[in-house]
């Protein structure tokens, strides 16, 4: 498919419905199709890997679009400057959240881009962030513990931000780390216990919520 057929095919699903349903949900409905993630998917593996149109796809704004470009992209030609480029264009969560755990987290940047983003100030930046982390644990099976566990500071660190979108990727990271095995499960609950010290509303939350799965008898 070329570029215009798949925007034209995109645009003639809009759903008005769908849109005002992902807004309930917190999804940014500028520039947005209501298209499921279920029907992008299937779109995704009918065009194939394409880099060139990728770009494309993410400049056209529309929201649909770039979820659709994070999935046809070919990792190996993702660069520095281009994921820069690309979190700075973040404005929903879920769109955020499909680039990073399904390309970003597997760029060889991927690491320095969790640390370097969880220090930024722009709401979804740092939510990508975490939302790495939180992917990185899952997905990259051959990494030790003590890479993992460097993690935990920086969720320290950040845990005493309120913003919504932000919080819950701090929380995010923290359980998925947690249930890599039982030796960091054991060191995300000391994280976890340590939180629930401190003088912060956010970050008793994070620790309460993540308590609550992280001592669960299948982790421990």
């Amino acid at each position: 498919m070329t570029y215009e057929e798949i925007i034209k095919d995109l645009k003639s699903q809009k759903n008005q419905k769908n849109i005002e349903g992902m807004a309930r949900f917190g999804i940014n409905p500028k520039n947005t199709l209501g298209i499921s993630i279920y029907v992008l998917r299937p779109m995704a593996k009918k065009i194939g890997k394409d880099h060139s149109l990728a770009l494309r796809l993410w400049n056209s704004k529309i929201h649909e679009a770039r979820i659709l470009a994070s999935y046809i992209d070919e990792v190996e030609k993702v660069t520095e400057a281009q994921m820069e480029d690309w979190v700075a264009d973040f404005d929903s969560w879920d769109t955020c959240d499909q680039v990073c755990s399904g390309l970003f987290d597997q760029t060889a940047y991927a690491y320095k881009k969790a640390f370097e983003w969880s220090k930024r100030k722009e709401e979804f930046v740092k939510r990508a962030g975490f939302t790495l982390m939180a992917a990185l644990s899952v997905h990259d099976k051959k990494a030790p513990d003590a890479k993992m566990a460097k993690f935990f500071p920086v969720i320290i660190r950040e845990a005493g931000d309120e913003r919504n979108f932000v919080r819950k990727a701090v929380n995010w990271a923290l359980r998925n780390i947690g249930k890599r095995n039982k030796n960091l499960n054991r060191q995300a609950i000391r994280v976890a216990r340590q939180l629930e010290r401190l003088d912060n509303k956010t970050a008793r939350w994070i620790a309460k919520d993540a308590l609550r799965e992280l001592t669960k008898r299948k982790f421990i």
